[in-house]
């Protein structure tokens, strides 16, 4: 895990960037599961189109209406382990609609700051998936060290990119390692929000880059309960079951044995590439 150091923080954005909200709700967990302290919050005038991202109207304990504004913040643990063991700090908000190469510098700045070591993106993009089989997770690094260190892909990709590619862009160049990881999500579920099973993927995935264990029983159960109720909705709908069978045969030819791993980063640069909305630039 030196390649990514023992301070790293997990980035994840509402919008773009988080089909099925899983990588916002990858967050929520490691929040719900943890202590943390607020480092830094950006001033919502200076990154967020209100026409877009509207503050919304609430009721305070004392019954009087306030205004949310959006927002984007980094959060640290309030306690640190202090024995080398890796920790996350946690970023996450809403994908900002302006000046993004100030607003992913704010954040690089205060990570320099406080010697944070590492970056781990996380998204979700919708793909022609089934939602019968494992969540696929695409992890890669544009760092050569990274890459070796954790056995991950470099991604091939070249188009529009989301937030979070600028965030991987600027850390690199300040000298702050990076990986990403990428859930892929049913497109034919994209209603069914959120989707726990994605979640839970990228959670396992980020245990396995980084030993850093996140309670996930109940994300366990969510995940079960999303995939038995597209079930019962599929089992009504045979074209929807028929197409879901198609699905499930490309899936099981690529985990084949004899499907090897080039091939199947190969396919999936070039899928990426038919749909134009690669890691770091999914529409929602």
């Amino acid at each position: 895990m030196d390649a990514l150091g023992d301070r790293i923080v997990v980035v994840a954005f509402d919008g773009w960037n988080d089909a099925g909200e899983a990588a916002s709700g990858a967050i929520d967990v490691l929040r719900d599961n943890g202590d943390y302290e607020l480092v830094h919050s950006v001033d919502p005038e200076l990154y967020f189109d209100y026409q877009y991202t509207r503050p919304s109207s609430q009721m305070d304990a004392t019954g009087r209406r306030e205004l949310r504004w959006p927002e984007a913040a980094l959060w640290r643990p309030a306690v640190s382990a202090g024995d080398g063991t890796p920790e996350f700090w946690l970023l996450t908000g809403v994908e900002p609609a302006r000046t993004w190469q100030a607003f992913a510098n704010e954040f690089i700045d205060i990570a320099l700051r406080d010697d944070v070591t590492g970056f781990i993106t996380l998204g979700a993009m919708l793909s022609d998936v089934p939602h019968t089989r494992p969540i696929s997770i695409f992890a890669a690094s544009s760092n050569e060290q990274v890459r070796e260190a954790l056995d991950i892909e470099r991604s091939l990709y070249e188009g529009p990119v989301g937030i979070l590619s600028v965030f991987e862009h600027f850390a690199e160049r300040a000298g702050i390692p990076t990986a990403s990881l990428w859930a892929s999500v049913p497109h034919y579920v994209a209603t069914a929000t959120p989707s726990p099973k994605a979640t839970l993927a990228l959670l396992d995935r980020l245990e396995e880059l980084t030993g850093v264990d996140t309670p996930r029983e109940r994300l366990r159960t969510d995940a079960a309960t999303w995939e038995a109720s597209i079930d019962a909705a599929a089992a009504d709908d045979e074209d929807m079951t028929e197409y879901i069978h198609q699905l499930e045969r490309t899936r099981d030819t690529w985990d084949s044995p004899d499907a090897s791993g080039d091939a199947i980063a190969q396919a999936f640069e070039r899928y990426l590439k038919r749909r134009g909305d690669g890691p770091g630039d999914h529409k929602r």
